[in-house]
């Protein structure tokens, strides 16, 4: 592994600024960020990162690896929620071990745009059509959820349709989809007339949302830790198991490096944004301070810290 890649991403402003949200919970500070800013920085940089990605898929042209891309990244979500389910249901409950297989079925979108940002700071181009892995990948564990629920839960009165179409409604998923539609249709010209706000700003903005990460993860900690320390090790050893064995998979499948890195990075992420929204409807016997700190106060900054520069050594980049 290329250390150069691993002590750079230890140095990194916004991982430093998740640090110190998380020390501000423990030392008690009062810093905050407020609940409408928080909000506002989410849309924007899911808005940018939708954007960015439209305007690079209208200059993409269809490829074979954009097939292969897109089967895989299906599969893998649809196949983590199964073992993960798997694996989870002896040591939790079934509505737990459920959510925290969808959790891990499914993607995080922050971890995604960190890894962007990471590839900027190593110069390495990657294809706009990625960004629609990201929104395709939120919903197939989502499904394979309310499928399982529908099992083990005979008289659950969620249907199918309704959490399909929640999956795609849901905010963080639509304005994925809707900006990069959005960015997608836009010339450019009127791509460069906003570049100041959707690519110079980005940074700044991704490292204040995540000391408002960290100290929403601080937060969680106490109640995270009444769960035992099983939930701790498999929030550690399963996005690093998944995105290596991933990785690996795509090296047979995938001829561009950035494709695998981000497939990596993808099937190694945890959502704490779109399935906990869709848990909260259709599995609310599930108790949030177990999947959510999970995915947020450990495997976000596993896979930030450690699981970026070991995907990229993976794949061979």
């Amino acid at each position: 592994m290329n250390l150069q890649l691993l002590t750079d991403n230890l140095t990194n402003p916004a991982l430093l600024l998740f640090i110190l949200g998380l020390v501000a919970v423990i030392v008690k500070s009062d810093l905050a960020i407020p609940d409408n800013s928080s909000r506002f920085i989410s849309i924007y940089l899911l808005f940018a990162i939708g954007f960015k990605g439209g305007q690079e898929l209208a200059h993409s042209h269809f490829t074979i690896d954009m097939l292969w891309v897109t089967l895989l990244c299906i599969w893998s979500g649809v196949a983590i929620t199964y073992y993960t389910y798997a694996f989870c249901k002896r040591k939790f409950s079934k509505p737990n071990a459920i959510a925290v297989a969808a959790s891990y079925g499914s993607v995080s979108a922050i971890t995604f745009v960190t890894a962007l940002s990471f590839l900027e700071v190593q110069g390495i181009p990657y294809h706009g059509y990625m960004i629609a892995m990201l929104a395709l990948m939120e919903v197939p564990a989502i499904i394979i959820a309310v499928l399982l629920l529908a099992k083990v839960t005979p008289n659950s009165e969620t249907s199918l349709s309704s959490m399909i179409k929640h999956s795609f409604t849901n905010a963080s998923v639509f304005l994925i989809i809707g900006s990069m539609l959005v960015g997608f249709l836009a010339n450019d010209q009127q791509a460069l007339d906003i570049k100041p706000f959707t690519n110079d700003i980005f940074k700044g903005f991704l490292a204040i949302f995540l000391l408002d990460k960290g100290i929403d993860s601080g937060r969680n900690l106490k109640e995270f830790f009444k769960e035992g320390y099983y939930a701790i090790g498999f929030a550690i050893f399963i996005p690093i198991f998944n995105g290596c064995l991933f990785g690996m998979i795509s090296n047979l499948m995938l001829d561009d490096v950035t494709d695998r890195f981000l497939v990596a990075v993808l099937s190694a992420s945890a959502s704490y944004i779109a399935v906990p929204a869709a848990m909260k409807l259709a599995n609310p016997e599930a108790n949030p301070g177990l999947f959510i700190p999970m995915a947020l106060a450990v495997t976000f900054p596993i896979n930030i810290i450690f699981g970026l520069p070991l995907y990229m050594y993976i794949v061979g980049g």
